[in-house]
């Protein structure tokens, strides 16, 4: 059997190999490594492929979230919501504008913002909500728009999880996850499921004057060449990077099949086992499985993470901690019990591996292991 890996890049490259070494052997012979022709193309196809207006390519998920807010000309003070349940960078870039992260818990089920207490921490200084599409899915968004419509609030999701899955309306019309808000930001990062061979992200918006912002913000906030009209950063994608990306996008929806595969296969091998709790689906929208997230209900989260190590199958813990509680976004306004949900989850939850790359055999083994702990006494 082959190692097992959380994600398996080097697997995965091998079998696009050709097309990888010649994408980028192109960007190499031209010598347009920043800004050059295979960044506009990667932008036109990925625009193709999520049925948005504009994509604006960037230098990571982190800066996609930065310029979006900045875009959005909010003011110190301004309060920003988004979930305790979720990676820091969520946070970290509405701490670094000057502005007030409001958190909030997350649905029990479906790990994302709880609608609920979203509605309970509105105040007129809410200004803007960012809703995490956390592991894959996209969160309850047609409640989350109705809500920041009536009380005229943005809408930045963060889809860095979730590229490729679909959000269903009661309309029966659909989006693609981070095209349904003001603003959508993903992240190119190795890993996920689009990802580069370094750094990289993106900006999703269908409007004109957020695009045009947004190019200029990432640019040093010029829109002509040394005509600086705001205050702007220095983020781009670089020519390689999209060259890449440009190759592993015609195969995504391959690439999201094989981990629905792997997810089907844990879920069906798994549900049986009471101590489990396996992911659940959200009703409107699909799951590309960025992770297979478990819970272990009977306290024994680190002790099968270590009879895994010890079986040589890598897992993960997202996320040990939740924002509240992290030393850097302390405040006198949340103290441990005030997000149940979150933490809760932060001392059960269990990623497995999940990758485009897994096969029956290790998919096998690796179920017959958590079996086999779960056969043992505590």
């Amino acid at each position: 059997m082959r190692k097992i890996e959380m994600v398996d890049l080097r697997g995965q490259y091998k079998n696009i190999k050709t097309e990888i070494d010649e994408s980028i052997q192109s960007v190499i012979d031209t010598a347009a490594f920043v800004k050059g022709g295979k960044v506009t193309e990667f932008q036109q196809h990925l625009e193709s492929f999520l049925g948005v207006k504009h994509v604006i390519p960037v230098g990571n998920g982190t800066d996609a979230l930065q310029i979006s807010l900045m875009a959005l000309d909010l003011k110190p003070g301004d309060e920003v919501i988004t979930p305790t349940f979720t990676f820091i960078a969520t946070a970290e870039v509405v701490a670094l504008l000057g502005l007030t992260p409001v958190l909030v818990d997350v649905d029990p089920n479906t790990f994302c913002m709880s609608v609920d207490s979203l509605k309970r921490v509105i105040t007129p200084k809410t200004k803007a909500i960012v809703p995490v599409h956390l592991f894959g899915q996209n969160a309850d968004m047609e409640q989350i728009l109705s809500i920041a419509k009536e009380n005229h609030l943005y809408v930045v999701e963060d889809a860095c999880q979730s590229i490729a899955s679909r959000y269903t309306f009661s309309d029966h019309t659909s989006c693609m996850s981070g095209c349904m808000g003001n603003i959508g930001c993903t992240s190119f990062f190795p890993s996920k499921n689009l990802g580069c061979y370094g750094d990289g992200g993106a900006i999703f918006t269908n409007d004109d004057d957020l695009a045009e912002k947004m190019r200029s913000i990432a640019n040093h906030g010029m829109s002509v060449r040394y005509h600086h009209d705001r205050v702007g950063v220095n983020s781009r994608l670089d020519s390689i990077q999209a060259a890449v990306l440009d190759v592993k996008l015609k195969y995504l929806m391959e690439y999201t099949q094989k981990r629905q595969a792997a997810a089907d296969f844990y879920t069906q091998s798994l549900q049986t086992i009471k101590e489990l709790k396996l992911p659940t689906i959200g009703p409107n929208t699909s799951h590309v499985f960025h992770q297979y997230t478990i819970r272990v209900l009977n306290g024994r989260r680190d002790e099968l993470q270590q009879y895994l190590k010890e079986n040589e199958i890598p897992s993960m813990i997202y996320y040990p901690i939740p924002l509240h509680m992290q030393k850097a976004y302390a405040n006198e306004r949340y103290g441990v019990g005030d997000f149940p949900v979150a933490e809760n989850l932060s001392k059960t939850v269990l990623s497995l591996p999940m990758h485009t790359e897994l096969d029956e055999e290790q998919l096998q083994y690796i179920v017959s292991v958590i079996k086999k702990f779960f056969q043992n006494p505590c």
